[in-house]
Parts: C-alpha cells; structure tokens; sequence
C-alpha cells in the first residue's frame, strides 16, 4: 500500500515510509494478513500492538499486549478522525470478525482509515480462550460439566486477572489507542455487543466521539441473555410464518413452526444417534439427533437470511426421518462459533456485568431456547471472578453526538424494539430497520452508503433511505436445488 499522508497539524500523519512499516502517532504498523476463524476468509491490513496495564489503575503492574489493525483510506488525504470497529460475542476479536464485514465498511474507506482493536481476552489481545469439553455440547445442561469447563479454563489463566477483562475496563484501552494515533476523535461502529462497548466508550469518554453507528443495538439498561429466548420466539414465528405466503412451501413443509415444535418434543424424550460425513472433512462422524441440535438450527439459522431460507427443508426431513443434514448443519454451526467466541473473555463481561440480573422465566420454560443461556451462566459465573463495572453502566445513553441505529425485522437476538429503546434517549439520532434481515445490517443492500454518507455528513435526518425497501428476505429453499422458479 502507498503511504498516507495528512496534515501534520493534525497530529494524525501517516509517516512515508516503506509499505512494509508505517507510523501513526506513536504505533508503527506492518502489512499483515487477518483470516476469519472458522473459515478461509482473509483480508490485507496492516497491523500493530500496544502494550496497556492489565490493570489501569496499576500502571506499574503486569501489561499485557493489545493486537491493532488498519484497513488504510484509498484517499490522497484522509480525514483525521478514522472508524473504529467494536466486534460482537462478547468473546470475538475484531481482526478475526473483520473479514467478514470488511465490505460494509467499503464506501467508508473512501474517505477515512478503519482501525480495529482486538478487544483485551480475544485474538491477539491476551486470548482468554477455553476449552470446549468433548461432553459440552451433548450433556450442555447438566451443571456439573458446565461448572468444571469453567473451573478449568479459569485454571488455565494463572498468571492473568480475569477479573479486569469487563467492558468498562476494555474502553480505556480504547481511549489509550485514540491517543497513541493521535486521532482527535473517533467514529465508533459497533455490532451487536460491539453496540455495549460503543455506547460504554461514548459515555466515558464523550469528547472524543464525533459521531456513533450502532447494529444489532443492545440498550444499555439490558442484562445479556435476559430476552434471549423471547427475541427468538418472536424472530421464529415471523420467519416461518413466510411459508404460508410462499407458493409451493405450505405443500412441501406444512407448518414449520409446528414441525419445529415436534421435533424439538421428539428429541428431547429421544435421542436418536446420526452417522454422517463431517462437513469439512468429510471424514465419518457419529453425532446425534437431539434438543440441542434442533435449538442450534433454529436459534443461529435465523441470524441471517441465507440460512433462514433452509430452516423448513431442514426441520421437515428430520421429522421425516432423514435427520442427517439438520444434524450436519449444527455440529458445523457449534465448531464454527466455539472458534470464534474466546469464552474466558466472555465470562469476564457477563459474570461482571449481567448475571446478577438474570433469573429463570416461567413463561421462557416453554420456547425453543427455554432457560438454558441462563442456567448455563448462573452455573459458571459461580466460580468465575467478577471485576469492575462503571457505576452509571446500566444507563441509557444520553448524548447530542449524532447516532445512527440499524436493526434486522427478523433479528433473533436484538431486535428492532431495542434500536427505538435507546433511540429515545438520544438528540440526533436515526433508527433504520431492514426489511426480511436478521442480524446485522451493514453489508446488507444500499447499508454500506448510508453509513458512509452518516458518517461524513452528521445528519442522520438527510438520509435518503427509500434504498432499504428493496430489501427482502430469501425465499425458502423447498429442496436442495432452492426454490421454485
């Protein structure tokens, strides 16, 4: 990449040195290429590190190392205040997560730098990583295996503090990178719990913010996997209730938000053992058809269109007797996300910032996803420390700084009531739903202009959003090759 340059004035120039080592501030940045866990994507950055006290308020204490990376402007003369991008989970790591939202930030990078820091306890930001037990997913229920991942994961971190891995920690590591580049503000991105981290940041540190997008909007008055199971429920019944309006899908599938239901009842009171080829290997694997493999499909297929329009082919050949492909398709969905979520990370977030607010629902007992998220975090947040916590953090957000809110009609996990909860305790702000889409909206039809067009021009009202009504969500595939013409 060529050098960057920009006014010098501004303290934010990107010295003209080889491609292959560049400064910024006080960081200096070399090429470097970031793959998506779990997957082949990979994307060019240029990446960095920054040494912080794990404990700020220790400063000669033990330091640990933040993992920054930059994808660089195309312009001659960037602006000085670059995007900032704050992943989801809690638990995944923002140069591992890049890849796969890099194209929504394209029209962006016409005029300004994008940074992501790999938040403390994920990537190569002192990973706090677990192990995921050979008996977790088929026996995630019984409190004992759950209580002992924790156990030993927690084990596995002797020499580190888990407690001061809380999101209110983790944002003075962000002010630390702000200063280290020089940048005069930011413009913050945050998806999903990214959104916590945003507003967090925001409210800390209110001059350094110009302006806030925030997808999959989590409010900050909200205890993670609270609403869980009623977001689903509600995300669910819309989703399939498509299939009636579809031609073709009620005589192929019937009701699948019925056959959903059955098959859930038939697994729970037996589990039927499943032989297939590993997705990616392809290698003999014995698995089984059982609860909680029908709730991962259900749950993580409706996060995005694409695998929406599989849930009805999918929960009708299990019920049918051909379960192989529903079991496949969750086994490869549980590996792929155990990769990408640092769980010890986690852990360090929910047991400090929600679980004391989460309690079993009656009326949740019944859904698909029923109480589990909660079980399983009251089980392992019992012997996992608890660190610090701003004592304004379960506020709503109150600023004039202008703020863009997206949310997905058919979010599963943030949906589009949370985006006009915290809309109404902001003074410039916008809230933008799509249409058909699940969870996160920023690479999703004309997303990546009008974010681009927020961002440059601080007027959320101006916006031009007639755009976002041609989307839609897929139609359901009524067999292998799709659906019908």
């Amino acid at each position: 990449m060529k050098p960057l340059l920009l006014p010098l004035a501004l303290g934010l120039a990107l010295a003209a040195v080889p491609a292959q080592a560049r400064t910024w501030g006080s960081l200096e940045f070399s090429e470097c290429e970031l793959a998506q866990a779990g997957s082949g994507a990979t994307v060019r950055a240029e990446c960095a590190t920054l040494e912080v006290p794990e404990n700020p308020d220790q400063p000669d204490g033990r330091r640990i190392t933040l993992k920054i990376a930059m994808a660089a402007s195309r312009a001659a003369e960037p602006r000085p205040d670059p995007v900032i991008f704050f992943a989801g989970g809690p638990g995944q790591a923002a140069t591992e997560s890049w890849a796969n939202i890099a194209a929504g930030f394209a029209r962006i990078l016409e005029k300004r730098h994008v940074i992501f820091v790999d938040q403390r306890g994920t990537g190569g930001s002192n990973r706090l990583a677990c192990a995921m037990p050979e008996d977790f997913a088929a026996d995630s229920e019984v409190a004992d295996v759950q209580v002992r991942m924790a156990r030993d994961c927690l084990a596995g971190f002797a020499d580190t503090d888990v407690a001061m891995y809380t999101t209110s920690v983790a944002v003075r590591d962000i002010e630390a990178v702000r200063q280290a580049i020089g940048a005069p503000q930011l413009n913050l991105y945050g998806g999903s719990y990214g959104t916590r981290v945003a507003q967090e940041y925001a409210r800390r540190f209110p001059q350094a913010v110009r302006s806030i997008i925030l997808d999959g909007v989590v409010p900050a008055e909200l205890a993670l996997g609270s609403e869980h199971a009623v977001n689903l429920e509600a995300a669910l019944k819309g989703i399939l209730a498509r299939c009636a309006q579809q031609t073709g899908c009620t005589e192929a599938f019937g009701d699948p938000y019925a056959t959903l239901y059955t098959l859930r009842d038939r697994a729970r009171a037996q589990p039927l053992p499943v032989s297939v080829r590993d997705p990616l290997s392809h290698r003999p694997r014995d698995l089984r058809l059982d609860e909680a493999a029908v709730v991962t499909i259900a749950r993580l297929f409706a996060y995005a269109p694409e695998t929406a329009a599989l849930l009805p082919l999918l929960l009708d050949e299990a019920a049918k007797g051909r379960p192989e492909s529903l079991v496949a398709q969750a086994s490869l969905v549980f590996d792929s996300l155990a990769g990408q979520i640092n769980h010890g990370m986690q852990l360090s977030v929910i047991c400090a910032e929600d679980a004391h607010r989460l309690g079993d629902r009656a009326d949740d007992a019944a859904l698909i996803l029923g109480n589990s998220i909660v079980g399983v975090t009251a089980n392992q947040c019992a012997v996992w420390p608890k660190g610090p916590v701003s004592p304004d953090f379960n506020a709503p957000l109150r600023t004039d700084i202008p703020v863009l809110l997206l949310s997905g009609e058919f979010d599963p996990v943030t949906p589009p009531r949370y985006g006009e909860q915290v809309l109404a305790h902001l003074g410039k702000a916008r809230h933008l739903v799509g249409p058909g889409q699940g969870h996160i909206l920023l690479n999703r039809g004309c997303t990546p202009r009008l974010a681009a067009e927020f961002v440059e021009g601080l007027d959320p009202a101006a916006l031009e959003t007639a755009c976002l009504d041609a989307l839609r969500p897929l139609p359901f595939f009524l067999d292998y090759n799709g659906a019908a013409p």
